[in-house]
This record gives C-alpha cells, structure tokens and sequence, in this order.
C-alpha cells in the first residue's frame, strides 16, 4: 500500500508560564492510500496535539515541533512556512473539529464560508463554487442545500452544523481528512449517521482518514488500524481485529475492559484503570504507566519500554510476550475472543438476569412510590407578552405521566432537543410546569409555599454533566461541598469540616483537599466533588443529568461504580439522564424512552433492550457502534433530525422519521398503553 502520511519520531513542546512542557514524544505512524486510522486514549494523552501537529496549527497555540518529521504525499510539512502551509490546508489535508460552532465564524452564513475555500484554492469562480458547495451540502445529507446556503451557523442543529463542516473540508477532495472527536457531542443516532457518512465519502473520494476518539466503539466500527497513545506516546500500535482480539499492553487491556457492551453483566461492577493519566509536567520516570499497572516491576520505574514488534504487531511493554500467555490476562483476551466464545454463554447470562431484574422489579413495584407525575406539560412562549394558547410556543413537555419508585434508577434516553432535561428541571420545582401535576411522596410540589419547597429542596439534589461550569471556580472544595450546610443546617466551622472531610472521603478522595480549588482536580474528580456535594444532606432523590457523558471510558466507569455504591449505602433514588445508552442500561432499573417532548417507551432495562417494541427505541439501539469488529450489527437509520418543538406533527411525532408510518400514524396520536407487565409503548404497531 502506498504511504500518504509518514510521522516519524515527532516531538512537539509548547511554551508556558513555567517553561516549555513536552506534549509529545517520539511519535511515529504511517497512513496509507485509503486507509483509516484511530487515535485512541485518554483526555491528556496526546491525540488531538498530533492531529494538529499534521496541520501545523500547533504554532498558533505556542507549540513548536521539537524533533521529527511529518512528510505528506513526499511533502516535509516541518520544514514549510505558514504561507506553503495555508495552500495546503483544505486543498491537500482538511480538518473536522470536535466542536464546529467554534469552527464556523457566527457572523457569515454558511455558503459564503464554504465558497471562500473553493475560490482562495482557485478551484473555480464564484459561481462554480456555489454549484460545488450546494451539492456537497447535499451529498452529507443536509436537506434544502439551497436554503441553508444562506443561513448563519447559529440556525442549525449540532447534528447539521458537522455535517456542514465535514462539506467544507471536502471542498477540494483532500487526499487526507483528520477529523478530531467528530461524534463526541452529537446524539447517538446522529453520530451514526456521521460514522456512515465519512465511511462513503472514504470510497467516494478515496481519502484517507486520520480519526481521533476516545470512544473504543467507533474505533471498531471505522478502523483499519489503531493507535493507542498514553501520557505523549505511542503504547501500542495494531490492526483492528489483532488489537481487539489480545491487546498486548496493559493500558490498551485496561481500556477495552472498561467497555460497558450491550452484553455486559449488568450485576457486576464495571471494570476502570485505577488512578489517573499524569499531567506533563509532572511524568513518572520509567513507563509512564507503572503508577496505574498491575503488572509493573522494578524494572518498569526505572527503563523507558521501546515501541518493539511483539506478534506482528507493535507494543511498549516490558512483558508483553509474557502477559499474553498469562492465565489471567487471557481471562480477558478481548472483545472479540470473549464474544467469538461465549456466544451460547451471552444469551444464558442475558436469561439469567433477565430473571434476576424481574425479581428485582418485582420489589421496586410493591415497594412505595417516590415520585409521581401526571399530566406533566412545559411550554415555553415564543415573543413577549403572557402565555396564551393562541400564541406560538414551544412545547418541550407534553402530557407526561410516570412514576419512579424509592430506591430505583430510572433511565430517561432520547435525542437532544427531545425533553429530557426539561422535563428532571420540572421534576425539581427549577422550572414551572404549565400543567400536569408533580407529586413527591405523594404532595403536590407545585401548592408548597416558598418555604416548604425550600424544606422539601434538601431531599432532591442534581449531578451536572460539567461539575465546573455549576460551581463558583474561586471558592475552595470544602466551601463547595459545604454550601448546603450553610443554608439548610447550623454548624460550626469544625463540625462542617468535618462532615465534608467524611463526603470526600466516601466520594473516593483524600480529606487534605478541603482546601483546595475546583481547576486543580480532572474531570473524573471534578464530578466526585459535585456527588459529594448532591450526597452532603442526605437526600432521597438525585438527578444525574448527564452526568457522566464527558469522561473518559475509565473514568464513566468509576463514577458509575460511585453511584452504585452510594446508592446502596445511602438508600437514593436516581433519574439518570444520558444519551450513551450502554450506560443506562448498566445502571437503569426501568427506563423511558422521549421523543418531541413525549414518552413513548416505559420497560424494565433489560426487556427494553431484549425487545424493544417502538420503532425510535429500536432506531436508537441499532445506532450503538458495536465493539467487535467482526460482528457488526445491521443500522437501522432514522432518518433526518428531530422536529422543531415549536411546530411538531400531527398524529405520532416520530412519523416523519418512521419506515412503518402508515396514515393512522400522520393523524392520529397513539397513547402510552401497556403491551407486557410492566413495559409500555405509544406506537399503533407495536414490534
């Protein structure tokens, strides 16, 4: 195969306050004609700073490359200045952001961003470009290609918005596309459709692609070869099928364990790498992962492992030839070994807590209710003026009834934009609802004073997905944690520090960081802080609003084991928000499906996900990328994006997006009604 990216032994350093930190260090790779390769690890490990040490933006962000070679197509891309580099990118070598409102300016419309690269490439005049831009508008999949031309960034959808960044980068059929966390903030169905998109427009354009994630799931489903990096290097280096058959590092081991699958036991613990990745400027000597690994020697502290052949592949391992023959690595050979075997094993163990859940549902549904909802609905006018039905709104809520049990977790999944946090605001008295009733223990929150709700507010408390965006950064850990102390109770300043001091301690973190603020900790102990704080007052109630979709795989699953915990110490109830869905299943009892502002799916988690009968719930399921690359499960497309709540339609919302609707489904609504015990559907035909 003929080579188009050649790294070899780059090191990038970037200047800061207090000298010049290594980012990167001895990175090599190469990327064929037509190949895609992933980048996988970690926040911090060095994914994104090699994606754009290929593109040279490094220099705009006080980095520099301090050693190697990057050679594009023959093309030293070291050695050239800006200017070379600028007739490049988007010609030779184009990027898809992570984030692509950041990416598109906000104050020019869509066509004028997309024609600019065209005619500064001299890929055609004016109109030329036009032409061009409208049909690769058109070939990712956004509808009216001629309407959204001239619309500003901030009038699409995030799922439109990365479709439209991944036209602009297309623009002049680049030989390499990079492409850095493209689906991390998207929906599970619209990343679906974005993963299936650059797959075809791979082949169209027989580009190659250099894919960065943290998601092993879509590593499987996209890659030729993966890469696993670590604290600035390379640790591992496989094709797809060899790394997730027997992985030969410990850390790429520890990821792929730390997988939650729609097979996964859901009685058992969820596996995570203990401690955290080391900050740069603060890297263990020897193998930089010996601090996390179960397996490190004498040796390990002290030598550096070289990146060496080991089985036809490349590793940074000691004792990689070793561990592999180990009874107890082989344990967990890998998602592919561990599915390839235990084929017959998977359905008895799915039986088996299939059997487990319904005695355990059995308990929730004789034991008492905590929270009731009937009727619920929340508009939202369009325009000043009081709220009339006669004006436009937005109908974020519709007519919402169920109930959550003491001591459940209720899973609540849906696409953006579909009501789910809404409707946990309403749930908490945070917002008013317009109508419908919220009964907590059976009293309607909605006639307490002031007062009373203030009394009743210290029984529910909220885990935010960004513990740091809901915290004052200047205030210390204990002041944080304490906060609810100093308006529901009257402590002195002992006995509060003293209670957090015993918080941090049953979140999983050392008493001594009382003192310390919010920007010291990392993400995965940013968000323990925010559960020390919800737990502070001993609730009854929590809800978790995605609360674990921006950590990492390792860390999702140590916070996941932390609620479990707390759960069955302290007796909560849980709401859990989320769109990764294999997590909700792992730790959801029952769990409701919303679709435009309804619930149209109620069922025990394990039945949901055995037999879900609306075709949105199935939609969504086939939408999880599968993490054996040789047993992809067929997609199931839905089609489109959400509808505007401001304007949904008639008869079923889902019918617009729907491969069975029928004329029933576009006139008539269909209600929530029991198909089975204990699992409910809206669908006039059911599955």
């Amino acid at each position: 195969m003929k080579q188009l990216l050649e790294i070899d032994n780059l090191s990038v350093q970037f200047r800061t306050n207090k000298g010049s930190i290594t980012a990167i260090q001895d990175v090599s790779l190469t990327i064929g004609v037509g190949e895609t390769i992933c980048l996988v690890g970690e926040s911090g490990s060095g994914k994104s700073v090699t994606s754009k040490s290929v593109m040279r933006l490094i220099d705009y962000e006080n980095g520099h490359i301090s050693g190697g070679h990057i050679v594009l197509d023959g093309e030293d891309l070291t050695t050239l200045s800006q200017k070379d580099l600028r007739a490049l990118r988007g010609k030779k070598m184009a990027m898809v952001f992570q984030e692509p409102m950041a990416a598109f300016d906000p104050v020019f419309t869509i066509g004028s961003q997309i024609t600019e690269v065209i005619t500064q490439h001299k890929q055609g005049n004016r109109e030329q470009a036009w032409e061009r831009a409208v049909y690769l508008l058109k070939r990712v999949g956004i509808p009216e290609p001629e309407i959204r031309m001239n619309q500003y960034p901030g009038e699409l959808s995030g799922g439109m918005l990365q479709r439209a960044m991944i036209a602009m980068a297309l623009t002049c059929s680049p030989q390499l596309l990079i492409a850095d966390e493209p689906t991390t903030a998207l929906d599970v169905t619209i990343q679906a459709q974005i993963l299936h998109l650059l797959q075809e427009l791979k082949e169209e354009f027989n580009m190659s692609i250099l894919l960065i994630t943290h998601d092993l799931g879509i590593a499987a489903e996209m890659a030729d070869k993966v890469i696993v990096m670590y604290a600035g290097q390379i640790v591992e280096q496989a094709s797809v099928s060899q790394l997730f058959a027997r992985p030969h590092h410990p850390y790429t081991r520890g990821l792929l364990r730390s997988i939650t699958t729609m097979d996964s036991d859901r009685s058992s613990r969820l596996f995570s790498i203990d401690g955290t990745i080391p900050h740069l400027s603060d890297l263990p000597t020897g193998c930089r992962f010996h601090p996390r690994c179960p397996f490190a020697t004498e040796r390990c502290v002290k030598d550096s492992p070289p990146l060496r052949f080991v089985n036809e592949r490349l590793t940074a391992c000691w004792y990689a030839e070793e561990l592999v023959e180990r009874a107890d690595w082989q344990q967990y050979a890998g998602v592919v070994d561990t599915l390839e075997n235990t084929k017959i094993d998977t359905k008895i163990d799915v039986k088996t807590n299939q059997r487990l859940y319904d005695v355990a549902e059995g308990q929730i549904s004789t034991s008492e209710t905590l929270f009731e909802v009937k009727g619920l609905s929340k508009f939202y006018p369009i325009g000043k003026g009081t709220f009339s039905r006669s004006k436009s709104y937005i109908r974020a809520v519709e007519d919402v009834s169920f109930s959550i049990k003491k001591g459940e977790t209720f899973g609540l999944v849906g696409e953006s934009g579909s009501g789910k946090s809404t409707l946990g605001r309403v749930l908490l008295q945070l917002e008013k609802a317009t109508e419908g009733e919220v009964l907590f223990e059976g009293e309607d929150l909605s006639k307490l004073s002031s007062k009373g709700l203030q009394d009743v507010r210290r029984e529910m408390q909220v885990i935010f997905q960004d513990p740091y965006g809901s915290v004052n950064p200047r205030w210390r850990v204990g002041d944080i944690i304490g906060e609810p102390f100093d308006i529901h109770e009257s402590l002195s300043k002992t006995e509060k520090r003293a209670k957090v001091e015993d918080l941090l301690e049953l979140v999983g973190l050392n008493r001594s960081v009382y003192d310390k603020f919010p920007h010291e900790f990392s993400g995965g102990q940013r968000q323990r802080i925010g559960i020390a704080r919800a737990i502070a007052l001993n609730p009854k109630f929590i809800l978790a609003d995605e609360a674990v979709s921006a950590l990492d795989v390792s860390v999702q699953a140590q916070i996941v084991n932390l609620m479990q915990d707390l759960q069955k110490k302290l007796g909560l109830t849980y709401l859990f928000i989320a769109h990764g869905l294999n997590i909700v299943r792992h730790l959801s009892d029952r769990i409701g499906v919303m679709y435009l502002g309804k619930l149209v799916e109620i069922a025990p988690s394990e039945e949901l996900f055995l037999h879900p009968a609306h075709p949105y719930t199935k939609g969504l399921l086939s939408s999880i990328p599968s993490t054996n690359p040789l047993h992809k499960r067929a997609w199931i497309e839905i089609e489109g994006e959400i509808p505007s709540p401001a304007n949904p339609p008639s008869g079923c919302r889902f019918h617009t997006r729907c491969p069975a609707a029928t004329a029933k489904c576009k006139e008539e609504q269909p209600e929530l009604v029991p198909i089975r015990e204990g699992h409910w559907t809206a669908c006039h035909y059911p599955l």
